[in-house]
């Protein structure tokens, strides 16, 4: 069976950036499973396993407009430093969890030259980047009626999507921001 719209899916995959940098991987062991036309994935991931069927592998190129977008300046504010937590030392590059009118965001802490405020960057850690997919299809099926029902029930909205370990916090914890 090749894969199409409502398929279900399991990949093993390796994701880096043009540099080589390897920043998610599927767990050794563990395959990554998704229906197609649901959302669950990056539009430019699903695009290029269109018609591939299981046994296949394929090295998948997606650039910013059909992953997180690109860069979007409007998406830097400034925050009052009153709304970090006192007993972080906030850098540059560090991330936060924050509550947003539409549930949690991520922040990217850009500038803390300001003693007032601190600018971040909401855009998605990966906007305005080339990803770069090693996949090998493990199944390729129709999914089940409990599948289906479980990708129409999921709540609106989604994580952060990027499986990213490289992220800085000050405490075991991590920060949230309020």
């Amino acid at each position: 069976m090749q894969i199409s719209e409502k398929s279900y899916v399991a990949i093993d995959y390796r994701l880096s950036l043009a540099s080589g940098k390897e920043i998610d991987r599927s767990p050794e062991g563990q395959t990554f499973g998704f229906i197609t036309g649901a959302g669950q994935v990056i539009p430019g991931l699903e695009k290029g396993l269109l018609g591939r069927a299981a046994g296949d592998v394929a090295k998948i190129v997606v650039d910013p407009q059909d992953a997180y977008g690109e860069v979007d300046e409007n998406l830097f504010q400034d925050i009052p430093r009153t709304q970090f937590p006192d007993d972080c030392e906030i850098e540059p590059g560090m991330r936060f969890h924050a509550e947003g009118p539409h549930g949690p965001v991520m922040l990217t802490v850009k500038d803390v030259s300001n003693p007032e405020s601190v600018t971040v960057d909401l855009n998605h850690p990966l906007a305005g980047l080339q990803l770069h997919f090693d996949v090998k299809v493990v199944e390729v099926r129709e999914p089940s009626a409990e599948e289906l029902a479980a990708v129409e029930n999921q709540a609106a909205g989604c994580g952060c999507g990027c499986g990213t370990q490289d992220q800085s916090d000050c405490s075991s914890g991590g920060c949230n921001c309020g």
